[in-house]
């Protein structure tokens, strides 16, 4: 019988279907493991089923010498080292696709708590405050008819454009390559960077993790940016140099933000929790219970597909299967 290790505790479903066939181990701590925990945990194992909080790397494929899949509980991957893998005719799969419109409706939620500076307001009135309506209580900026930048025109930066429809926002969108449906049906207009930045009100990020992209937004682009200007971040936290971020918040160069991910999770940037001028969530981009159900159903498909001998839907490295 097969060993299948799992990290952390996912959703029943996905643990179901993998016990029907396989012996089940699952880090049964709500936590991520220590190093020596997972170096540990991950031997003798024949699939371990990953999160993206699990350093994946050739000390770990060591440790688990005999594994021959990787099922990565998420749709990036940067947390493994794919090449080394591969050299090892390891399989590394993921789960893209199913948590596009959850992630998308939370960066839509962050880009309006931002502007109408929800969070702040809801402290303000727990605080007992709230002493009456006033003119110039908590003013925020309007998100109808404003300009939206997508930086990244992928799944879930098209899905958050298609949700800007309602309120009649203008599209820019910086991508290396051009989104034609984006263009076509929603009138979207594809830009280089700095003239997303110059010219949107609310710039949205959705570009994966890479060493092009890392701290992709930083002081120059703040700079470039409208003092109106509002970013929300749902991709990776190391696209932001996030230093940058907490002087382009405190000195007022931007008007606001809204992040689910940082540059150095689960820590924050010092200086960034003291500021009134950004909503911080912790990481729960596909925190629904519907998503994150499917997302452990995926990732354990595809350690039964791999099983049984069929290609696994999602595979990262699909040439080790040749």
């Amino acid at each position: 019988m097969h060993k299948v290790y799992v990290t952390r505790q996912i959703p029943e479903p996905g643990l179901e279907l993998l016990r029907k066939n396989y012996e089940v181990e699952v880090n049964p701590e709500d936590r991520v493991l220590t190093r020596e925990e997972l170096l540990e945990k991950v031997r003798g194992r024949d699939a371990i089923l990953c999160l993206l909080t699990d350093k994946i790397d050739a000390q770990v494929m060591d440790a688990a010498k005999g594994a021959r899949i990787f099922a990565n509980y998420a749709v990036g991957y940067d947390n493994i080292d794919v090449p080394e893998a591969t050299k090892r005719d390891i399989l590394i799969t993921n789960t893209p696709g199913v948590l596009t419109e959850t992630t998308a409706d939370l960066a839509w939620v962050l880009l309006m708590a931002a502007a109408r500076r929800v969070v702040e307001a809801d402290r303000f009135t727990r605080a007992g405050k709230f002493k009456g309506w006033g003119p110039m209580l908590l003013l925020g900026t309007d998100v109808w008819g404003k300009t939206l930048g997508l930086v990244g025109a992928g799944r879930i930066g098209s899905a958050l454009a298609r949700r800007s429809v309602g309120f009649k926002m203008s599209l820019l969108y910086h991508d290396p390559y051009p989104n034609r449906e984006l263009e076509e049906e929603l009138g979207a207009k594809r830009v280089d960077l700095d003239t997303l930045l110059k010219e949107s009100d609310f710039i949205s990020i959705h570009v994966p993790l890479t060493q092009e992209t890392h701290h992709l937004i930083g002081e120059k682009e703040f700079g470039l940016m409208k003092p109106s200007a509002h970013l929300v971040n749902t991709s990776r936290g190391p696209v932001v140099d996030e230093e940058a971020l907490v002087r382009a918040l405190r000195d007022r160069r931007i008007a606001g933000a809204g992040l689910d991910v940082y540059e150095h999770e689960p820590e924050l940037t010092p200086g960034l929790a003291e500021l009134d001028n950004v909503v911080l969530v912790p990481h729960i981009a596909s925190a629904s219970t519907e998503t994150r159900t499917k997302m452990a159903t995926m990732a354990a498909q595809s350690i039964v597909d791999f099983f049984e001998g069929r290609r696994p839907t999602h595979c990262v490295n699909p040439e080790v299967l040749k």
